[in-house]
């Protein structure tokens, strides 16, 4: 892996040792500089899980991606280092009940440094982490947007997001670790199953210092660290085009028809 181009993506300068600080900072910038987005599943695109196509889409192109190629490209930059790293799958339940039925369609990362296990995931869209967390902890954990608390629930561990003094379920998993392989069906079914939000719906979150940008098919939000939230209807396609590329900094080089896709979608009125 390009590990020099990586850094220069994601604005990273520090040091490259395998530490507690250093993995916060990197999955703090690579969190504020690749964006979440499903423009590939939307288009009808084929999303490779071959880490060099992910490298190329998300480095050297500046597109952004899901969880499973965010991930990716994190966890093997990250073992480049000489991080000890193991891919996890997590069951989302995002607006639903902790317990409910989900199939485990979410990759994270578990990295062992400094002599602890620490929770890792840049591809969580409008929550995405911008810290760690230590995985042996229940207690409440600070990161640069907000507190996360992980805990039991059976035999997996269950992430929760504090919002508005309210604590709401992201996903759970367990421990056991996966192969790349193990990606491979869930990423698939995603991106072409006709009944799967990202093939209907138009989704892009990225972090800044201050707080998060979202989009959902034409509603813009903007959520600040002190909880204040601003949200503007995008009437137009190519007004869903300019979010894209100016609050989101994706590059739309070579997405042919995105346009067209963008206006046959609801929301465009």
């Amino acid at each position: 892996m390009n590990l020099s181009a990586y850094f220069k993506r994601i604005a990273y300068d520090g040091p490259r040792v395998a530490s507690r600080d250093a993995v916060a900072r990197i999955a703090y910038r690579h969190a504020l500089s690749i964006p979440f987005e499903n423009l590939d599943p939307l288009l009808g695109i084929r999303v490779s899980l071959d880490p060099e196509a992910v490298a190329e889409k998300l480095v050297t192109r500046r597109r952004g991606g899901w969880c499973f190629e965010h991930n990716l490209l994190l966890g093997n930059a990250l073992r480049e280092m000489g991080f000890e790293v193991r891919d996890l799958a997590g069951r989302v339940v995002w607006r639903r009940e902790p317990g409910a039925l989900a199939a485990r369609t979410h990759r994270v990362l578990q990295v062992r440094c400094d002599g602890r296990d620490w929770l890792v995931d840049a591809g969580f869209g409008g929550q995405t982490l911008t810290g760690v967390l230590e995985l042996d902890s229940e207690e409440e954990q600070g990161t640069p947007h907000g507190p996360f608390r992980l805990r039991r629930l059976g035999g997996e561990q269950l992430l929760e997001a504090r919002i508005r003094d309210e604590w709401l379920p992201m996903y759970r998993f367990d421990r056991h670790p996966q192969q790349p392989v193990d990606f491979e069906a869930a990423n698939f079914q995603l991106a072409h199953d006709p009944g799967s939000h990202f093939v209907n719906e138009l989704i892009a979150a990225l972090p800044t210092p201050d707080g998060r940008n979202t989009l959902r098919n034409g509603e813009l939000a903007w959520n600040d660290l002190q909880g204040n939230s601003e949200r503007r209807q995008l009437e137009s396609a190519r007004a869903a085009m300019t979010a894209l590329r100016d609050v989101f900094g994706i590059e739309l080089a070579g997405l042919d028809g995105l346009e067209q896709r963008l206006s046959r979608m609801p929301f465009i009125v």
